[in-house]
């Protein structure tokens, strides 16, 4: 008699879990140490004289221009201005682009207009418009405010639209068969949906709007952070020049650090 045919199939093992799905985590007290290396670096190259202080000045100089810059007075008068500028302008365009967004993310009539009229326009340098924006407005404040807030308003436009039609729609048709209001559906389901989105957005808006506070102060006014660099770039001292941009760090790490202790606040729940 033949034998019969022997299974090639193998039995079944356990397969053994093998890592945490490449989820980066943050090493604690790595990045301080890390940072103090590279200026000590930095300020020993300066003084062994293999940089020219006049083109890169040490940390030491640095630190050093910016406290005559604060015992002085004139760091607190260009920071006043800076912040006044940068928190009204962003203000003023985070709220129109949260506006159009929503209207973009629930309507359709919304939708079939804002869409093509963010697609047209977002592409245009902002700063592009600031001398148009100067003769709308003149050279005071509000062509400032105008540059800074244009430049706020479209990345918040796209994520809050964006992010309101990445809610899940089944939320949306449990809520209208529980019978909940058009209202209630976009304040308790669509608007905490889109939350993330929209703090992302006003990530990138943000630091958007640092930029085009210093561009617009450059081109027009006589206090400011981007005029306090203008100025000292213009003279030569490369030591107030990079005091004016360690502020400008200092500022984009503050607005970043708010806004991550605005995300732990309000995305609790995910």
């Amino acid at each position: 008699m033949p034998e019969p045919a022997r299974s090639t199939i193998e039995p079944a093992r356990e397969v053994p879990f093998r890592g945490g799905g490449f989820a980066p985590r943050r090493i604690r007290h790595l990045a301080p140490p890390f940072f103090l290396l590279l200026l000590l670096l930095w300020e020993g190259v300066s003084r062994a004289g293999m940089v020219s202080p006049l083109a890169l000045p040490p940390p030491s100089a640095i630190l050093e221009a910016l406290g005559d810059l604060a015992k002085s007075g004139d760091l607190w008068r260009h920071l006043e201005a800076s912040l006044y500028r940068l928190v009204l302008g962003w203000i003023l365009g985070s709220a129109a682009g949260l506006l159009l967004g929503l209207l973009i993310g629930i309507s359709s009539l919304g939708r079939t207009l804002g869409i093509p009229l963010v697609a047209a326009l977002f592409p245009i340098p902002k700063i592009a418009m600031l001398p148009l924006f100067i003769l709308w407005f003149g050279i005071g404040e509000p062509s400032k405010l105008a540059t800074i807030a244009l430049g706020s308003f479209f990345p918040t436009v796209i994520n809050a639209y964006a992010g309101i039609d990445n809610v899940p729609r089944s939320l949306v048709r449990m809520g209208q068969s529980f019978g909940l209001s058009h209202r209630a559906i976009v304040f308790e389901i669509l608007l905490p949906g889109a939350l993330p989105g929209i703090l992302a957005g006003a990530r990138i808006s943000s630091s958007i709007a640092l930029v085009l506070l210093v561009a617009a102060e450059m081109i027009g006014a006589q206090y400011g952070i981007g005029a306090l660099v203008l100025q000292a770039g213009n003279l030569m001292r490369t030591d107030q020049l990079m005091a004016g941009v360690v502020v400008l760090s200092l500022l984009g790490l503050t607005i970043s650090a708010l806004i991550g202790f605005a995300e732990r606040r309000l995305l609790a729940w995910r």
